[in-house]
C-alpha cells in the first residue's frame, strides 16, 4: 500500500490531466444533441388482442439502458431486460456488439402482461418517448449500426401491428422526418452483461444518464400518466 506522502504525490501529479478530462467531459456532454422532445402519438388502429399468457417484445432505440429505464417504469411490464439481438453472432460481448461488427443491435427485451398493456401500446411508448425513430444507425450522441431503431418480432400477429402502427404514424405526419425503424423476425436474444441491467436507476447522477436517459422517464410521466410507476420493477426484482 503506498504511503500517505506517495499518494499525495500520485494525486497532485495526474491532477491536471484529471481536470483536463473533466473539462472534455463537460464540454461534450454540453454539446452532445439533446434527446428529442417527446412526441404525442395517436393509439394504434390496429392491436393485438389480449390474452391471459405474458407476452414478449423486443425492440432497439439506442443505448439500451434509456430504453430499459422507461420501461422498467411502465405499468403491465414484468421485467425490462437489456440485451443484443438483429446479429449473427452468437453470445456478443457488449465490445464485440460496440465494434459495430456482429449486425447486433443492443435491444431490451420487455415481458408484459397483454391484460395490463397491450403490444400496441409498448410500440407506442417506443415510438414517443423511449428514443427517436427517424435517426438512421443513431441515437443522440450516440453512432452506429448498434445503435439502430428497430423492431424484432416474435410472430406474424406482431409483425402485422408493427407494419401497421408504423404506416399510420407516417401517414399522419407526426415526425419531421421519415420513420427509419427496421422491422425484423427476432432469431434471437441475448441478454447483456450484468453490470449494464438496472443500470440508468443505479447511476442517476452519471452525466450521460442525467442528460440522456432520465427526461426519457419524465416524458413518460408526463405523456403516460396511465402507464407510468414511480417505483420501477427492476431486473434485480424481477429475478427475487
Amino acid at each position: 500500500m503506498p504511503s500517505p506522502r506517495a499518494l499525495s504525490a500520485a494525486i497532485w501529479r495526474y491532477l491536471p490531466a484529471l481536470l483536463l478530462l473533466a473539462a472534455v467531459s463537460v464540454i461534450w456532454f454540453s454539446l452532445a444533441p439533446a434527446p428529442a422532445k417527446a412526441t404525442p402519438l395517436p393509439d394504434p388502429a390496429i392491436d393485438a388482442p389480449a390474452s391471459d399468457s405474458q407476452q414478449v417484445a423486443v425492440v432497439a432505440g439506442g443505448c439500451f439502458w434509456g430504453v430499459q429505464a422507461v420501461f422498467e417504469h411502465t405499468k403491465g411490464v414484468t421485467q425490462a431486460l437489456s440485451g443484443y439481438a438483429g446479429g449473427t453472432k452468437p453470445l456478443p460481448s457488449y465490445e464485440q456488439v460496440s465494434s459495430g461488427t456482429t449486425g447486433h443491435a443492443e435491444s431490451v427485451q420487455i415481458k408484459f402482461n397483454p391484460r395490463e398493456i397491450s403490444y400496441g401500446q409498448i410500440l407506442k411508448i417506443f415510438f414517443s418517448v423511449a428514443h427517436d425513430p427517424t435517426q438512421l444507425n443513431r441515437q443522440g450522441p450516440d453512432e452506429g449500426t448498434q445503435y439502430r431503431s428497430a423492431i424484432f418480432y416474435a410472430n406474424p400477429e406482431q409483425k402485422r401491428v408493427a407494419e401497421a402502427y408504423i404506416n399510420q404514424l407516417e401517414k399522419a405526419g407526426v415526425f419531421p422526418s421519415p420513420i427509419v425503424t427496421q422491422l425484423a423476425p427476432l432469431t434471437a436474444f441475448y441478454p447483456a452483461e450484468g453490470y449494464h441491467q438496472d443500470y440508468a436507476i443505479n447511476h442517476p447522477t452519471q452525466p450521460y444518464i442525467a442528460i440522456n436517459d432520465l427526461p426519457k422517464v419524465k416524458n413518460l410521466e408526463h405523456l403516460f400518466p396511465g402507464f407510468y410507476r414511480r417505483v420501477p420493477v427492476t431486473v434485480a426484482s424481477a429475478g427475487q
